[in-house]
């Protein structure tokens, strides 16, 4: 913020916000009228030749005024925004519709509260599953470059993946590798290895490395499938917003990433890591389909564990005064529903 002045944070603030509201790109004379500021129309367009020069706003080829650009938007969230507390109704709305008496319902209520409150798409994470431990592990050669994994867990379920490998292995090689993760790690979690395993390594042979990298991989994913999914309520709002549906084939592409769940999961698995709400603005998710929109997150706990997230999607032209708490104060809600049930 120290390259913006007061007047152009002001400007920047009025612009962003006239912007959200009307949905209309923001010339000077609105500038002037709403931002409070005695300025002549001559240095309001300089301040606004600067901001764009900043890459904070641009000018549509039809029209004279500004519109923000994701970057805008971000400093307008993380600097300028005013966030509004939710009213009394909206708040006793979300606390009635997350009743602990019926916790299997809770996460698709959150949802559906979500994008009712939001006007957007809601979703919600489902809790994690603690990721599962194994009790022992076998490789098997099936042919030169694949491998059978074994895996048995603590309650003697039985996984097998096959590894396909870069190179080939010995049986005193793979007994080896088996040996090293039975001695070191039985009882742990694929992740808890993953953690500890790259120090201890070196104790093996260097060429091993790739076998149990990939054995880990394989490992977590066999025992962690189906163990995260989501609730989603609300896509077709999606369709109401004139910023999406102006461009149908990119729309296309949301609807279709929603039903890819192990990439939307990614997103949303973001959040889960920093506290509080976080706001993904235009292409920061890393997914290219979301350059028009925002997802803005919250992680939810049971008894002090995050153990998922709450959202809405929609368009960067969103209320984000309005969003942040209906997500944040969502999250709470439900992470002491979750708690109490």
């Amino acid at each position: 913020m120290a390259m913006l002045d007061r007047r152009a944070q002001i400007l920047l603030k009025t612009l962003v916000e006239r912007y959200i509201a009307e949905g209309q790109p923001v010339g000077s004379r609105a500038l002037s009228r709403y931002s409070g500021l005695d300025l002549s129309p001559a240095t309001i367009r300089n301040i606004m030749s600067d901001l764009e020069d900043l890459g904070f706003i641009s000018s549509p080829h039809t029209s004279a005024g500004r519109v923000p650009t994701p970057r805008g938007y971000r400093i307008f969230v993380d600097s300028l925004l005013t966030i509004k507390p939710l009213d009394q109704v909206e708040l006793r709305e979300i606390e009635g519709n997350l009743n602990p008496d019926n916790p299997q319902r809770l996460i698709s209520s959150a949802s559906q509260l979500l994008s009712q409150l939001s006007h957007f798409a809601g979703v919600v994470a489902s809790p994690r599953r603690k990721s599962a431990a194994f009790r022992h592990i076998e490789f098997l050669a099936l042919s030169e470059k694949r491998i059978l994994l074994i895996i048995v867990t603590p309650d003697g379920d039985v996984q097998n993946r096959i590894l396909f490998t870069d190179k080939a292995y010995t049986p005193a090689q793979l007994t080896m590798a088996a040996n090293f993760l039975n001695q070191h790690y039985a009882g742990f979690t694929f992740d808890e290895i993953r953690q500890r395993v790259q120090a201890e390594l070196k104790q093996l042979h260097h060429d091993m490395t790739s076998l149990m990298t990939a054995a880990l991989e394989a490992g977590d994913q066999a025992l962690n499938e189906n163990a995260e999914n989501y609730v989603i309520s609300g896509e077709k709002n999606l369709l109401d917003s004139a910023d999406l549906a102006s461009n149908m084939s990119r729309l296309r592409e949301l609807f279709d990433l929603f039903d890819k769940k192990t990439l939307f999961i990614q997103i949303l698995d973001m959040s889960t890591r920093a506290q509080g709400v976080q706001i993904f603005i235009g292409g920061e998710s890393g997914a290219s389909v979301l350059d028009e929109c925002s997802v803005v997150t919250a992680p939810y706990t049971v008894d002090g564990r995050v153990v998922g997230t709450v959202g809405v999607i929609g368009p960067t032209r969103m209320a984000y005064e309005r969003v942040i708490p209906i997500v944040d104060i969502t999250a709470k809600l439900l992470s002491s529903a979750l708690s109490s049930s």
